[in-house]
């Protein structure tokens, strides 16, 4: 940082000024004064100024008048224009740094004109047109650990990084920490033990060396001013307080003016401003900007410090926390897309993810959705396991218990996702098995749902080993699904395609291939050319054209496929790299 500082100080017009901007606490005061203490040598002026309050600032700005032309030349009535001119004809280099101004506009007239001179600007505000800009970031995390097991002299070293990851790299968090561990003779652990449990109390204990104020009281004091410039964007702190500390997708998630009538009258009142409204969603992210509250990370998403959140919600007061944590788990849940098998919405699943982790409670619909969405972008395992965590959440619950609809509907996918992962096909059969008479019993035989269940049943009984059970279950429930759901019900066409998958598993791949090619067309007429299960049947269609005994048809049809699925699955998608596969297996084939 020193380096790229003094590049920008030692190129380009005189004056020279460079903007350290950053989050209260993350050392750009520090930086700017080792930059000074380094260049000394250099300049026969170095002159540090508060710059948050006007009237100090025009202050220090007299008595530096007073020190550089003596008190006869200062000009009593414009000690800055007095400055400007004897700075302007000073004939050797100088530096000033102007600490903690709070914007552009306000230091506007104080900054020297012209003059051979460097001017650090150190602030929290992220706006300064015009100016060369440097973003002081915190530190990362294996540095950070380090500096804690160095200052505490403590060698713990995973619990410095459990501690590092807790402060987010502050260095104001992490010299603070690391003082009141050693007053305290307190190791690492049992410091971050106490924090994960009385973490208000201390952040708001004690100050770092050279530092004027602890971690709550410095970023406290801008999150008070933020209140009481734009309450809108308090709010929307206050929002994404209570969010994962990931990229956050701001304007998608304002983006639905109806959200208002969902929320609770208290947070409405706040948030409804920027609800459907760019404009004001802006204003809003611009006003944080300027106390670097939050950080652009592109693509229209912000990032908010793991303290700042953690301040933020330790002042929301106590009767209005679940109110917050309630309007965070709708607005969060409102932006989830509704197709989870549609790849062009999987990024936007894949950035609300974190989120939604973080707010929605283990029995929220949305979050099974979420789940589903990991399954469907091939993330087989990570989907069977959020959705253990979703069943054991219903059977904790007193409101739902193991057999309620929507619990029996966690379990069902629990076990379709654990089928999908490898090797566990016998495992995803067993827990069909148990949940089969609870699904009849409690939602009736011929429910979807236990139609449904029916038919994963027989296909992970198929995929546990015996294809001929599998082949005969599928018979069995075509009748029940055309006579419930129609002949032209997705689910009944899928029910088709195992059917037809099983024939063929079970030695008749010719019937196979045939079941295939009569069912394609109903499938692309229904679902579209492009739809995950019809794309299913093509490879199905494939793989028996080939068993039957057409090794070029096979690779014929899996050359057809495989740009198709690596367009709308990706490239590294389990599907597609089975594509890839049998096109490989079949042209081997076809060339003998």
């Amino acid at each position: 940082m020193l380096a790229r500082l003094n590049a920008l100080l030692t190129v380009g017009d005189q004056p020279r000024i460079v903007v350290l901007c950053g989050l209260g606490g993350v050392g750009k005061t520090s930086l700017a004064a080792e930059s000074a203490h380094r260049g000394l040598a250099e300049v026969a002026v170095a002159w540090q100024i508060p710059a948050e309050d006007p009237a100090v600032l025009a202050q220090d700005m007299a008595e530096l008048a007073a020190q550089l032309g003596g008190r006869a030349q200062a000009d009593p009535r414009d000690p800055v224009a007095s400055v400007h001119a004897m700075l302007a004809a000073h004939p050797a280099d100088w530096l000033l740094i102007f600490d903690n101004a709070p914007d552009e506009s306000s230091l506007r007239r104080f900054l020297p004109p012209a003059g051979r001179g460097r001017v650090i600007v150190t602030s929290q505000s992220q706006h300064w047109p015009g100016k060369s800009v440097l973003d002081v970031p915190v530190l990362d995390l294996d540095v950070a650990a380090g500096f804690l097991a160095s200052r505490t002299t403590d060698p713990d070293q995973e619990a410095a990084n459990d501690l590092a990851l807790e402060l987010g790299g502050l260095p104001l968090a992490l010299e603070q920490a690391a003082a009141y561990m050693t007053a305290a003779g307190m190791s690492t652990s049992e410091y971050l033990e106490l924090y994960r449990q009385r973490r208000a109390r201390l952040l708001a204990k004690g100050e770092a060396a050279g530092h004027p104020a602890n971690v709550a009281a410095t970023l406290g004091l801008a999150l008070s001013r933020l209140e009481s410039e734009a309450p809108p964007a308090a709010g929307l702190l206050r929002l994404l307080a209570h969010l994962a500390p990931d990229p956050v997708p701001v304007t998608l998630l304002l983006g639905d003016a109806d959200l208002e009538h969902q929320i609770d009258p208290g947070v409405a009142v706040v948030l409804a401003p920027l609800l459907g409204d760019r404009l004001a969603a802006g204003d809003a992210i611009s006003a944080l900007r300027r106390y670097s509250l939050i950080t652009s990370v592109g693509n229209g998403m912000v990032l908010v410090h793991r303290l700042v959140q953690a301040i933020t919600v330790d002042q929301v007061p106590s009767d209005a926390a679940t109110a917050w944590q309630q309007a965070a788990a709708v607005i969060i849940a409102a932006a989830i897309p509704a197709d989870t098998t549609l790849p062009k919405a999987w990024p936007t699943f894949a950035v609300l993810l974190p989120h939604a982790l973080t707010i929605l409670p283990a029995t929220n619909v949305d979050l099974r959705r979420m789940a589903r969405f990991l399954g469907d972008s091939g993330s087989y395992a990570t989907a069977r396991d959020l959705f253990r965590q979703i069943v054991d959440g219903y059977e904790k619950d007193a409101a739902y218990g193991p057999e309620h609809p929507d619990a029996l509907t966690a379990l069902a996918s629990l076990a379709h996702w654990t089928g999908q992962a490898a090797g566990e096909a016998a495992a995803a059969r067993d827990l069909y098995t148990s949940l089969l008479p609870a699904s009849e019993r409690v939602l009736g035989a011929e429910h979807p749902d236990t139609l449904t269940a029916r038919a994963n049943f027989a296909g992970f009984t198929g995929q546990a080993g015996d294809a001929a059970g599998a082949r005969d279950l599928y018979a069995s429930l075509l009748p029940a699904s055309e006579r419930v759901l129609g002949p032209e019900h997705p689910a009944t066409l899928n029910t088709l395609g195992n059917l037809a998958r099983w024939t063929g598993e079970a030695g008749d791949t010719v019937g196979a291939r045939e079941l295939y090619a009569s069912m394609i067309p109903a499938f692309e007429r229904i679902l579209g050319a492009e739809h995950l299960d019809t794309l299913t049947a093509l490879a199905n269609f494939a793989g028996f054209t080939g068993q039957a005994g057409d090794a070029a048809g096979a690779r014929d049809l899996y050359a057809v496929l495989l740009p198709v699925r690596e367009r709308i699955l990706g490239s590294k998608h389990p599907n597609t790299l089975t594509t890839r596969s049998n096109l490989a297996h079949w042209t081997e084939r076809a060339s003998r």
